[in-house]
């Protein structure tokens, strides 16, 4: 979270991700008695260098939860403890699986608040670009991640903000709007650009009441909440007012496909936004139609996809690729904090890699059903900044058995890591457990991939385009800026890029408000 400092600096907060940090919690799902105690045991002993197993820690509570997990009918095995114990949990798990665990600090757990003391089990250590190479350390309370893997639900209406400048003058667009939605409803399209709210200045308030209130409107807390926003359709056009109630909102996560007919083939578009296991019924039905069509080229637009589930992605690297260069292929072979582990330490079980998936793995379709594929041997991606994790595997896992990946778009977000969510008294906890490597044992990309003729310096650069997110078009418009650069570079390589603009002034990546949970790399336990 971003301290009271910073929202009174002026940066607009992506409360999105707000809504669901747990600010306490910890305590897994295994490990130690299960009977109720009616007082809590006496608190742990912290030696500095001495570490017992996290399963010594689990599930003793400050505040225990009762009754049963909904999602899958078994009794919480939590009882009462401390914040202490909690802490120590964190700790000792830290230890244990977390990917730099010999470059964190080890801190004496008592006297902090759970969220505070997991924000110190992190490594500090930056990048080439200068960023921090963890910038991926957070917490949900576990019904709303549970909510949100499955089913990609969230509070909302229905729209997707990009924050193009988060300090005055701000600028806040929509991205997009899903179908159905109060903000559909609203006729709050793409590239609108958000003055006021609730009688605030967006972009200009500077005040820690007027950032509050902005925030409160922008991310509403329960359904139900009303809020009036002052909004310009087009620049420079007219203004209007609009009230938008907020609802339980399921995103659509592949909103959009469609077969574009050019003089060299047919082309397939995917709007693609996560890796959320609904995505996966969706895919497969885009895959079936461009195969039955067919198409020679594929535009896989992952420009807002911040990721989800590997097992989906790898799923979409083999229905683009084919089995040709993907069968006895490794899509990604997870590496932990012992390069010499043979067994996975989070599961127990052995170390294997994510194969190409070439079968349905049963997120939301029949589990072993045989995945369409287009035996493509190149594909068009359209990325951003916010293009990350299990998208970046993708590009990264078929970069690996030599399909070639076409980067048009901007940076990416640099995230060749990943998680096994784990659930500690009511918190689930994202701390990082692995790198992903392709067939070629490549994963360095902390700092994304970038087109090739970008201004940027940092990146591991590809063939591509760097072409600015273009707000003055709809999604899968040919004429899209991002996208009528692919369609140009079919037809003359690079010779069909426009100036490069995707990293090149300030404001042209924006950030795009999607909670934390879609933007990863999810490894099931299997």
């Amino acid at each position: 979270m971003l301290s009271t400092a910073r929202i009174a600096a002026g940066l607009l907060l992506g409360a999105s991700t707000l809504a669901f940090i747990g600010c306490g919690g910890g305590g897994g799902y295994g490990g130690g008695p299960t009977s109720t105690q009616p007082t809590p045991p006496a608190d742990p002993t912290w030696t500095t260098g001495v570490f017992s197993p996290s399963a010594n820690f689990a599930a003793y509570c400050a505040t225990p939860r009762t009754g049963s997990d909904p999602s899958t009918g078994v009794a919480y095995p939590d009882r009462l403890g401390s914040t202490d114990w909690e802490n120590n949990w964190i700790r000792a798990w830290t230890h244990q699986y977390y990917l730099w665990t010999t470059e964190v600090t080890d801190v004496d757990p008592a006297g902090h608040a759970t969220a505070a003391y997991f924000a110190l089990m992190k490594t500090m250590a930056k990048t080439a670009s200068g960023a921090d190479e963890d910038r991926f350390h957070f917490t949900y309370t576990t019904p709303a991640w549970e909510q949100l893997s499955q089913s990609n639900a969230s509070i909302g209406y229905g729209v997707t903000w990009a924050l193009v400048a988060t300090t005055p003058p701000r600028e806040l667009l929509v991205a997009y709007s899903d179908a159905g939605t109060a903000a559909a409803t609203a006729n709050l399209g793409r590239g609108a650009s958000v003055l006021k709210i609730d009688g605030v200045d967006l972009v200009n308030d500077n005040t820690a009441a007027g950032i509050n209130t902005l925030n409160a409107g922008l991310y509403p807390a329960a359904a139900g909440e009303s809020h009036t926003f002052v909004v310009e359709d087009t620049p420079g056009g007219a203004q209007r007012s609009i009230t938008l109630v907020a609802a339980n909102i399921t995103e659509d996560p592949v909103p959009h496909t469609a077969t574009l007919a050019t003089g060299s083939g047919n082309v397939g578009y995917i709007e693609f936004n996560a890796h959320v296991a609904t995505s996966e019924k969706e895919l497969v039905a885009a895959f079936t139609q461009f195969a039955a069509t067919p198409v020679t080229d594929l535009v896989l637009d992952i420009r807002y996809n911040g990721g989800g589930f590997l097992d989906i992605a790898s799923e979409v690297a083999y229905m683009v690729a084919g089995p040709a260069p993907t069968t006895g292929a490794t899509f990604e072979k997870e590496t932990f904090n012992d390069p010499s582990a043979t067994v996975n330490p989070v599961t127990g079980q052995p170390l294997t890699p994510t194969p190409f998936w070439s079968v349905t793995q049963g997120f939301s379709t029949t589990s072993g059903q045989a995945l369409p594929h287009l035996d493509l041997p190149r594909v068009f991606v359209l990325t951003t900044a916010n293009t990350c994790s299990a998208s970046e595997a993708i590009i990264n896992g078929l970069r690996g058995v030599n399909v070639q990946v076409i980067e048009i778009g901007s940076t990416t977000c640099g995230k060749p890591y990943g998680f096994y969510p784990q659930d500690n008294c009511g918190t689930t906890y994202f701390s990082i457990e692995f790198k992903g490597e392709n067939n070629v044992a490549f994963g360095d990309y902390p700092d994304g991939f970038t087109p090739l003729n970008t201004v940027a310096i940092q990146g591991v650069k590809i063939e591509g385009c760097s072409v600015a997110d273009d707000y003055t078009h709809q999604l899968g418009d040919p004429a899209e800026g991002l996208l009528a650069a692919a369609l140009a570079y079919r037809v003359s390589g690079a010779a069909g890029c426009p100036v490069a603009s995707g990293f090149a002034a300030p404001g042209l990546v924006a950030h795009i408000s999607r909670p934390n949970a879609l933007m990863n790399r999810i490894m099931l336990r299997h």
